[in-house]
């Protein structure tokens, strides 16, 4: 019968990153709407909570970018430290590019530390570069002390003497924020993003390495996961990119962390295509019903319009996307269609008995609109109006 005590159980916790509170979201007119992308984010948090009662996390790591600037308004970090006293556990904290922790940070402010105080008394920021033992587990914080950082924030954990007085039991979890070498940053975002070069890391020294910077799930072999953002806040990129999502891990030292990527977003956002040719605007409807029904408020799309249409179908194109725009939380859209009028919509134009002057002017803005050049262009818009015009 052996003496030796058992195993520790696992270590589990939530890594999440990016939240970026107080972003603008400039790009979406209506101040209703925009701040309802922004209180998506804000939300996301209760989300993580039940997440986190739902994994039985021990504690919550933040890689990064808590906040979108280091100016938020009183109002956001206000809404962020009662979000985050919800969550219920420790929560970790380092500063990213985003909300770096140099002179003048959201960090330094009077009034978060006060707000903090009273509604996060779990939050614990990290913007020490050293370790940081838990009961159950190791921290090792490399948080970023300015936007633009050069330097890789992890290369404190090239020294030989970093581990040397941990307790050897203790599973060891990197927190980092930055683009990683060789992965997902062109040449100017890793120089502002501090480039991390995994390959440099004692990885036989460490368990897990949280990521933060990078918007979408993403794994790094063996043992570096980035988290993305709880919240959407841009279309998909395509491949394997997933944002909206935290990620549940289980980890014990010296053994293969166990990661279940969770949603957490409400508002989705979407890629659409749609070339309008013979079933024209009608399909155009029905595509938009079957992937929206009668949801309003909860989704954002990038339409990209390609084909033909003639005056009345342009009319009711427009009264199509009016009614989308409505319904959505935002509306992107690159219209590529082009308008001429049909064979009988001109003749209609072009035969107006009852008004000789409207059918003179209709047949010489017809004699210039049949070519691709700017004035055909002007020529084929001004029909368009006449036709309006004519049919009220």
């Amino acid at each position: 019968m052996s003496d030796s005590a058992p195993p520790a159980p696992p270590v589990r916790f939530l890594h999440t990153a990016d939240w970026q509170l107080g972003k603008g979201f400039a790009n979406v007119a209506d101040d209703d709407k925009r701040a309802r992308l922004r209180q998506e984010r804000v939300d996301a948090i209760a989300r993580l909570a039940q997440a986190a009662t739902a994994h039985g996390a021990e504690f919550v790591l933040v890689a990064g970018d808590l906040f979108d600037s280091t100016l938020p308004t009183d109002a956001t970090i206000s809404a962020a430290c009662a979000a985050l006293g919800g969550l219920g556990v420790p929560v970790l904290v380092i500063p990213g590019n985003h909300d770096h922790a140099g002179p003048g940070s959201v960090w330094e402010r009077e009034f978060f530390r006060r707000e903090a105080a009273q509604l996060a008394p779990n939050l614990r920021l990290l913007t020490a570069a050293e370790p940081l033992v838990l009961e159950r587990a190791v921290i090792l914080p490399c948080p970023r002390l300015r936007r633009v950082e050069s330097a890789d924030p992890t290369a404190w954990l090239r020294r030989p003497d970093w581990a040397q007085a941990l307790p050897p039991g203790l599973p060891r979890i990197v927190l980092a924020h930055g683009s990683v070498h060789g992965f997902g940053a062109t040449t100017e975002e890793a120089r502002t993003s501090g480039e991390i070069d995994l390959e440099r890391l004692p990885l036989g020294e460490i368990d897990y390495v949280a990521l933060g910077d990078w918007h979408g799930v993403k794994t790094i072999p063996p043992k570096a996961w980035y988290a993305g953002t709880p919240a959407h806040d841009r279309f998909p990129k395509g491949g394997d990119y997933v944002s909206g999502h935290a990620l549940a891990v289980s980890v014990i030292r010296g053994g293969t962390p166990e990661v279940q990527p969770v949603p957490t977003a409400a508002v989705q956002w979407w890629r659409e295509e749609a070339a309008l040719g013979e079933a024209g605007v009608a399909g155009l409807e029905a595509r938009l019903q079957e992937r929206f029904g009668a949801r309003t408020g909860e989704d954002v799309l990038e339409l990209r319009l390609a084909g033909a249409v003639d005056f009345a179908g342009s009319v009711e194109l427009a009264s199509c996307l009016a009614r989308w725009q409505a319904r959505l939380l935002h509306l992107r859209l690159f219209d590529a269609t082009t308008t001429a009028p049909s064979e009988s919509e001109l003749a209609g134009l072009t035969t107006q008995a009852l008004d000789p002057v409207t059918a003179r002017v209709a047949g010489r803005l017809a004699a210039l609109a049949g070519g691709e050049n700017g004035e055909a262009e002007i020529a084929r818009a001004a029909l368009r109006t006449l036709y309006e015009e004519v049919r009220r």
